[in-house]
C-alpha cells in the first residue's frame, strides 16, 4: 500500500525545506496540485487564477479534488510514497482519508510563532513575495483557513525549534507501516591476509549485483580488475563494470586529490549525485608523502602519505599540528564540492529503500594497525569492523562478509614484516607449472612497484582472520598456483585433486564455505559456488 504524505501550514513555515529533506529520506512522487488544476479547469499558470480555480474545485467537489489529483499519479509511480506539499482545508484532508484509508494518509502540520514566520517572510526577495507584508499574507482567504488544520493533523511540527532533518525525524519516525525497517543489506569484501589477495577483481565481477558501491581506505593499495581492465586506487573496483551503480567514498577514507580526479576523468559516466564523497574524508598533501619517506622506509610502506595524513587528521582537531600542513577535508576543496554528501546518511536511505550495498575494504586484515604485526602494519583498522566504522554502517545491516584469501599469501617487497614460511617465485613456478616470467609480472605491486614476498598459507592466521572478521564466506584466489591445469576448470569438479583438497582443508579450518574460486584473471576465471545469489 502506498503512503500519502500531506503537509499543511502557514506561509513561510518551511514546507519547501521540509519537503526536500523528507524526500531525501523517503523518495516520494510529488503530486502537483498546480498541474492538476490547470488540467481540469483549463486555466493558465497564473497564481491568482489558480487560487480561484482551486477554490471553485473545493466547492464543486467538497475538497475531494485533492484525492483525485493523487489518484491521477497513484498507479503510474513505482515509489512507495506520494507527497502533497500544501493542503488548505479540512475537507481536502477528509477526502484523502476517505479515498485511501486513514492508515495510509499521514498529515503533518507545520507551525511556528508569528514573529518567526514574519521574519522568514520578509527575508525573501521582493520578487518571491506574494504580498508586501506578512499581515497581508495571513489575511488572504486561502491562508486564513490553514490554521484550523493544526487540530486534525497526525503530527504538529514546530519548525522554529530545529532544522529540517530533525523536523522530518520527529514527524515521520514510527508513522509509516515499516517504521525504519531496513530491507536492504550490505555485503563486505575484505582481504584476509596482507593485501593483494585479488579482492578488487572479485568485487569488479560481482559489482553488477549491487545498487551502491562504497570504498574506504586510501590510495596506498591498488586494485587491479579485468572488467574492464583498470587499476583502482580510490574508486570502488566495480565502478567500471557497473555503470548504473552509485559510487561512494566514505568519511573514513583518505584522498589523493590528483588520483581521484584522474579516476573520475577515466570514468565519465560518474556525475554529481551518482558519485558522492563524504565531506569529512581526509585530503593527502604532498608533504605527507615526504614525511613518510623520512619515517617509514624501514617497514616497506608504500609511502603514499596515507598514514601521515591520518595522523594530521587525528592531531589537527583544533590547531595546526606543528608539522605538515593544516588539515584539509574534502569539504575544503572547491573542485570536489559538486560531489559532496553525507555518505552515512545516503547509505541509510538506500538500506531503508531496499537497496544492496557493496562495501569494499582496502589492504588486508593482517595489516591492521591494532591486530597486525606492529610496526609492520598500515595506519588504519583493516578488518570488517574498521571498514564499517569508516563508512558509518552498523554491524546489524551486514548480510555477508566475504573474506578474500590467496592460496599463497604475499607481502610487499622489502622489510615488510614476518609472514611465516617464505617461498620464492621460482618455487611457485615449479609447483604450479606456470612460467616464472608470468608469475614475476603478476607479483609486482600495482602501487609500490616492488616484487612481492610470498609464503605458505598460515592456517592459524587464516583461521583467526575468519574469526576476527566474522566471515560468512571465503573467496579463494590464485588457485592456478596450485596447478596450471586449474586455469581451464569450469566447475569445482574440474579442479585438480590438489586444489580440491586444499579447498576442503580451508573450509574445515575456517568452518566456512569457499563460495568463490578464482583460478585466472577475469570473469571466465571465476567459479561461483554461492548459495546466496
Amino acid at each position: 500500500m502506498k503512503q500519502i504524505i500531506v503537509l499543511s501550514g502557514p506561509i513561510a513555515v518551511g514546507k519547501t525545506t521540509f519537503s526536500e529533506s523528507l524526500t531525501t529520506r523517503y523518495p516520494a512522487e510529488k503530486v502537483s496540485t498546480r498541474k492538476y488544476i490547470m488540467k481540469v479547469k483549463n486555466v493558465p499558470d497564473d497564481r491568482e487564477v489558480l487560487q480561484k480555480a482551486g477554490a471553485e474545485l473545493d466547492i464543486e467537489t467538497e475538497g475531494r479534488w485533492l484525492a483525485d489529483a493523487v489518484s491521477d499519479v497513484y498507479s503510474s509511480t513505482e515509489l512507495d510514497y506520494l507527497l502533497i506539499d500544501s493542503a488548505r482545508t479540512e475537507k481536502q484532508i477528509a477526502g484523502l482519508r476517505e479515498r485511501f484509508g486513514a492508515e495510509a494518509v499521514h498529515h503533518f502540520h507545520l507551525t511556528a510563532p508569528y514573529e518567526v514566520l514574519e521574519r522568514r517572510f520578509l527575508s525573501r526577495s521582493r520578487d518571491a513575495r506574494e504580498f508586501e507584508t506578512y499581515a497581508e499574507a495571513c489575511a488572504d482567504h486561502t491562508e486564513s483557513s490553514v490554521k484550523a488544520l493544526k487540530d486534525i493533523a497526525d503530527v504538529v511540527v514546530e519548525t522554529e525549534k530545529s532544522d529540517a532533518k530533525s523536523c522530518v525525524t520527529y514527524a515521520t519516525t514510527g508513522r509509516f507501516p515499516e517504521g525504519r525497517a531496513y530491507t536492504g543489506y550490505v555485503d563486505v569484501f575484505v582481504g584476509g591476509q596482507w593485501g593483494s589477495e585479488g579482492k578488487g577483481n572479485i568485487c569488479s565481477l560481482l559489482a553488477g549485483e549491487y545498487d551502491i558501491l562504497v570504498r574506504v581506505g586510501g590510495p596506498n593499495a591498488g586494485h587491479k580488475v579485468a572488467d574492464p581492465v583498470y587499476t583502482y586506487q580510490q574508486l570502488p573496483s566495480g565502478t567500471g563494470s557497473n555503470v548504473r551503480a552509485k559510487v561512494f567514498i566514505a568519511a573514513g577514507s583518505t584522498i589523493c586529490l590528483e588520483q581521484i580526479l584522474k579516476e573520475l576523468v577515466d570514468h565519465p559516466h560518474l556525475r554529481s549525485g551518482q558519485f558522492v564523497i563524504d565531506p569529512q574524508a581526509m585530503i593527502i598533501d604532498d608533504e605527507d608523502a615526504r614525511i613518510e619517506e623520512k619515517l617509514l622506509g624501514g617497514i616497506s610502506s608504500t609511502l603514499k602519505g596515507v598514514g601521515a595524513a591520518t595522523a594530521r587528521k587525528v592531531l589537527g582537531r583544533g590547531a595546526p599540528v606543528g608539522w605538515g600542513p593544516k588539515v584539509r577535508l574534502a569539504r575544503d576543496v572547491g573542485v570536489l564540492k559538486p560531489y559532496l554528501g553525507c555518505v552515512r546518511s545516503l547509505i541509510e536511505v538506500a538500506l531503508a529503500s531496499g537497496q544492496a550495498v557493496m562495501l569494499e575494504g582496502t589492504q588486508g586484515a593482517e595489516l591492521s594497525i591494532h591486530h597486525g604485526t606492529y610496526p609492520n602494519v598500515t595506519s588504519r583498522e583493516t578488518s570488517v569492523a574498521g571498514c564499517l566504522s569508516d563508512a558509518g554502517i552498523p554491524h546489524n545491516q551486514v548480510r555477508k562478509v566475504v573474506l578474500v584469501v590467496r592460496t599463497y599469501p604475499i607481502r610487499v617487497g622489502g622489510p615488510s614484516g614476518p609472514m611465516g614460511q617464505e617461498l620464492t617465485l621460482d618455487m611457485i613456478a615449479e609447483r604450479s607449472g606456470i612460467p616464472l616470467e608470468e608469475i614475476q609480472r603478476t607479483e609486482k605491486g600495482s602501487v609500490s612497484g616492488k616484487t612481492r614476498r610470498i609464503a605458505e598459507l598460515d592456517w592459524e592466521k587464516i583461521r583467526m582472520s575468519a574469526y576476527q572478521n566474522g566471515a560468512t564466506d571465503i573467496a579463494l584466489t590464485f588457485v592456478d598456483y596450485l596447478g596450471k591445469d586449474n586455469q581451464s576448470a569450469k566447475s569445482f569438479g574440474d579442479l585438480t585433486n590438489n586444489a580440491r583438497c586444499f579447498i576442503d582443508d580451508l573450509e574445515r579450518v575456517c568452518n566456512l564455505p569457499v563460495s568463490l574460486i578464482s583460478k585466472s584473471f577475469g570473469r571466465d576465471g571465476l567459479i561461483d559456488r554461492r548459495r546466496w545469489k
